[in-house]
């Protein structure tokens, strides 16, 4: 991979470099992504203008999510101060420490299921200049564990004046964080609300519905939704733009009610 990158980057014109996109790595199934994040930190200073980086971009066909080995992120981080933008896919292996960086402003993580070591350690770091975040909480089928008091602590810790997007996005919890959102004060600052791709359904809807805290808001993204059309009428009649793409019905199996997030596997 140091060979690939190297042979890219002696035809490129690295001082103007801003944004770069990794796909596939070997057999990113079996090994990580720790080789290529090496290969860019041994580069770093000819890439004086990176700003934008996204690992992991595979197709479902090429690798699957859940699939995806991935790697330790705070070395890269360190290496790149000035990188404002980091998205990750793929949480299998994914490791990321408590970190301080002065220019992210967006920072995305999608995975089938996201470990609550992950969420633990965005609740210890700082992005002061954070305007975007983006988690994609997944299944436990696939790795997810953690609970609203966890994201909680997130919020609480990433919240700062310039986070206009919040995405708690194909979550299996969809309902349960629907409920602690409208009346989370924190809230009020966004202008997108990013709720889509999960299992949200009545429950969430009617917490919705009754908010204290979403008056702000200018978009409140539910697509991918288990709820009823009566709810999703009167979700559409709120002051803001609610989407409510992609309905759902639960499979009933044995008087058993089943939901399913949008990507997990």
């Amino acid at each position: 991979m140091d060979e690939l990158i190297a042979g890219f980057l002696a035809k490129a014109d690295k001082g103007a470099l801003e944004a770069l996109i990794i796909g596939m790595w070997g057999d990113p199934y079996e090994s990580g992504a720790d080789e290529v994040m090496a290969a860019l930190i041994a580069h770093a200073a000819e890439l004086p203008n990176l700003r934008a980086l996204f690992i992991g971009d595979m197709t479902y066909e090429e690798c699957e999510i859940s699939w995806i080995v991935q790697g330790s992120y705070k070395p890269l981080l360190d290496a790149f101060p000035l990188l404002e933008e980091l998205r990750i896919r793929g949480g299998n292996e994914l490791v990321i420490e408590p970190f301080a960086h002065q220019h992210l402003r967006r920072f995305t993580i999608e995975a089938g299921g996201l470990d609550q070591k992950i969420a633990e350690a965005l609740a210890q770091s700082s992005m002061p200049q954070l305007e975007h975040l983006e988690l994609w909480l997944g299944t436990d089928d696939y790795g997810f564990s953690g609970d609203v008091d966890l994201y909680r602590k997130v919020l609480a810790q990433l919240t700062v004046p310039t986070l206009k997007y919040l995405g708690l996005r194909d979550a299996e919890i969809a309902d349960d964080l629907a409920v602690w959102l409208a009346e989370e004060p924190l809230v009020a600052q966004l202008d997108t609300l990013d709720l889509s791709l999960g299992t949200i359904g009545d429950l969430g809807a009617v917490a919705i519905l009754n908010h204290t805290q979403l008056g702000g808001l200018t978009r409140l993204d539910l697509s991918h939704h288990y709820i009823s059309e009566e709810n999703q009428a009167k979700l559409k009649a709120l002051p803001f733009e609610v989407v409510l793409d992609d309905p759902q019905e639960a499979d009933e199996d044995d008087g058993e009610s089943y939901r399913y997030v949008a990507v997990g596997e």
